[in-house]
């Protein structure tokens, strides 16, 4: 497939062209991958290290006690990981009655974090540098201090008011009461010494040691109800992809209980639609995008979950003629009904890596809704996700809370072959932006031939609750009018950290294309 190289959008980023990349969604992260390589390591060591320092240099969306995800291409053969954590297994819905939803903030939102048994478990299978030696960067960060870039800046001045009460929180991440400014220095309290036990235990600290007893008995004091048994049980989990063609390539997406079902679905649906007739930014390719992404949310929502709880096959929500009739039910003058549920803000970061051998990573971790649950141990720097509040509490849904049961994630890393050789590694952080984020990259690179920076520069359109529907500046006027008059709801606008932000690394004959979004503070690097 041949790329078109104009670059017809605002844009402060150009691509890089390497035989070795790292795009990250923090400079200092990416060039912590980079230095892995340069020191002989490959794509996963270099997706680690980065990985590792974001932690660090970007809080507000991940930390050590993150979920994560991914998958691996190690030249032969693509391999995902589940690194997602169960629910302690004391959950129960009775817990939680009296509520109508599940909380944001506090112990009954944590489940297991998975992202350090995802280091260890990746690193140990492919990785050629020593585990400690991954960590270099972050614990330089951690133990010196960083400057905060704008960005995250940005999002960490969002968070006083919610987290100002929660002290362990305050003590952690808002020295002097308030929010580093941009430029401003920070150095987390602990979070260097609890990097190098990590290190030097590979991950064993954290579920069955040292660490592990501090995060129980912080848990226990407050009411928690996460236990030794939860945290020491937990296992990354290897998962077959799965996986929908569309022009030409094949897009993969791991299975339940994350949202990357989603991203399927909507692609099956444009299969059987006249999308490659239009423009990609035409009122008329961004409707059948729109729809086809309301329709996949709708099955999402009605059916993910974790696998063992979950009533359909997830093969069976990616059946031809079932999509083919989603299809038909489309109409290119009108909207169609299907109003997904769809879950509000997130934190997460994404990043990949790609090596001179073949060998590329897709990855993502996340603590969910910005810091996560609030929760931090104290003097360890260790901020817990909020990953319960993906649960529901409706009564006969197989997302409904329970014990030792993974809920529903928006966390997705993607991933793109052509006729059984890796094409693209790539992701767009965001919560339920992922998907459809997802979905506008494909189409914009694989339908429209736009290269991997432009199509991240492009403006994107976001898919709110009640099929509420927001337009990046950039769209023209003849968008929004096509848009109305086939009966959109379109919103006044919305904040530019919901559009999310993209990393991507292409293919090329001989290296790689890595591209940066321009809404974050990341950086695409190579050698």
């Amino acid at each position: 497939m041949t790329l078109n190289w104009d670059f017809p959008y605002p844009s402060r980023r150009m691509p890089v062209f390497a035989r070795n990349a790292v795009a990250t969604s923090q400079p200092l992260a990416s060039q912590a991958g980079l230095q892995m390589l340069v020191r002989g390591g490959n794509a996963v060591d270099a997706a680690l290290a980065a990985a590792i320092t974001l932690t660090v240099v970007e809080p507000t969306s991940n930390g050590v006690g993150s979920d994560a995800f991914a998958m691996v291409w190690d030249g032969k053969e693509l391999h995902g990981l589940n690194g997602s954590g169960r629910s302690p297994r004391a959950w129960s819905p009775e817990r939680f009655t009296g509520r109508s939803r599940m909380p944001r903030l506090g112990w009954d939102t944590v489940t297991v974090p998975g992202a350090v048994d995802m280091w260890s478990t990746l690193s140990r299978r492919f990785g050629k540098l020593p585990f400690p030696d991954l960590f270099d960067p972050a614990i330089r960060y951690a133990s010196q201090g960083f400057v905060v870039a704008p960005v995250t800046a940005a999002k960490w001045s969002e968070t006083p008011d919610l987290y100002r009460d929660l002290p362990d929180f305050a003590a952690a991440f808002l020295p002097g009461g308030r929010a580093p400014l941009p430029g401003e220095p920070f150095r987390p309290p602990g979070q260097a010494e609890t990097l190098k036990s990590i290190a030097e235990t590979q991950g064993e600290s954290f579920y069955r040691g040292e660490l592990a007893s501090r995060i129980v008995s912080c848990s226990r004091n407050a009411g928690g109800c996460l236990t030794e048994e939860d945290l020491a049980s937990h296992r990354t989990e290897w998962v077959k992809p799965l996986s929908m063609t569309w022009n030409g390539v094949t897009l993969h997406e791991l299975p339940p209980n994350g949202q990357g079902m989603a991203v399927l679905i909507a692609l099956g649906i444009l299969k059987h639609l006249p999308i490659d007739l239009y423009p990609v930014d035409s009122p008329e390719s961004l409707h059948l995008q729109i729809e086809a992404m309301k329709w996949a949310f709708d099955a999402a929502q009605r059916h993910i979950a974790d696998p063992a709880w979950m009533t359909v096959e997830p093969s069976s929500l990616l059946d031809e003629t079932l999509l083919k009739g989603i299809a038909k039910a489309i109409r290119m003058d009108r909207v169609s009904l299907p109003t997904a549920a769809i879950p509000h803000d997130g934190g997460t970061v994404y990043l990949t890596a790609a090596d001179e051998q073949g060998g590329m990573v897709s990855y993502i971790q996340s603590n969910y809704k910005g810091f996560g649950s609030g929760i931090v141990i104290p003097g360890a720097g260790i901020s817990l996700q909020n990953r319960g509040a993906g649960f529901t509490l409706e009564a006969g849904h197989p997302n409904r809370v329970a014990g030792g049961k993974r809920p529903y994630h928006t966390i997705i890393p993607g991933f793109v072959m052509k006729e059984g050789a890796p094409l693209m590694s790539f992701g767009v952080m965001g919560a339920h932006m992922q998907a459809q984020g997802h979905l506008q990259m494909m189409v914009r690179i694989f339908g429209g031939h736009q290269n991997p920076q432009t199509a991240a520069d492009a403006p994107r359109w976001y898919l709110d609750e009640d099929s509420r529907l927001s337009l990046e500046p950039g769209f023209g006027p003849e968008i929004r009018e096509g848009l109305k008059k086939r009966g959109h709801l379109l919103t006044g606008g919305a904040p530019n950290s919901v559009y999310g932000g993209a990393q991507l690394i292409y293919r090329l004959s001989d290296g790689y294309c890595a591209a940066s979004d321009p809404r974050k503070d990341g950086q695409a690097v190579g050698y």
